[in-house]
């Protein structure tokens, strides 16, 4: 297993890394790298057209990259949020809706927390291929995903259910995926922060 220390190196230099969040192990790389991303999607065996998270340690960080996100919408825990980019920044994670972007604070502590205070923000999805189950454990990920990447961060078994994805981009949130938090108390929660 990797050190916050050589996961972080490697993400600067390109490559991509196993990392824990407060969910489920995450395949991750570096934002600004389209090749990078590339290189994610196709480890993971999903099409480049399915969109990339952000995955930050604050909503700071997100900002530094997205100038104009609406942070009062961004809560730490297990949200991935679509939110529109219409100046569209970083493309390549949009896929097919490159004006929007997927962004998420994970509510992590530990190494998860160190090496995201290290790096800000990286593109992550799950470190599955696609369509099988999400991994808890780093003996979960496939060998194949472990194969192609230059660092495993292994912060022990993690809760395993995926973040809930809701789309904040048109008049009302809608959930595109349930997961941790349950689809009612995920429309609930974001309706009370937009003064609903």
């Amino acid at each position: 297993m990797s050190s916050v220390e050589h996961t972080v190196a490697a993400l600067a230099a390109g490559e991509l890394v196993v990392i824990p969040t407060d969910t489920v192990y995450g395949l991750a790389c570096r934002p600004d790298s389209d090749v990078a991303v590339r290189a994610l999607s196709a480890l993971k065996r999903r099409s480049p057209g399915q969109a990339i998270a952000l995955v930050a340690a604050d909503a700071r960080a997100l900002v530094e990259l997205l100038p104009g996100l609406p942070v009062h919408l961004v809560l730490p825990g297990p949200f991935t949020l679509v939110v529109a980019n219409p100046e569209q920044r970083l493309p390549w994670l949009g896929g097919e809706r490159p004006d929007t972007i997927g962004v998420r604070v994970p509510d992590v502590g530990g190494l998860a927390a160190e090496l995201l205070v290290r790096v800000g923000v990286v593109a992550a999805t799950s470190a599955n291929l696609h369509g099988a189950p999400d991994p808890r454990r780093v003996q979960d990920v496939p060998d194949e995903i472990l194969a192609g990447v230059a660092a495993v961060l292994d912060a022990g078994e993690l809760p395993g259910m995926p973040s809930t994805v809701l789309d904040l981009t048109g008049p009302e949130p809608r959930v595109l995926r349930e997961g941790a938090v349950p689809a009612a108390e995920a429309l609930a929660c974001f309706a009370e922060l937009r003064g609903e």
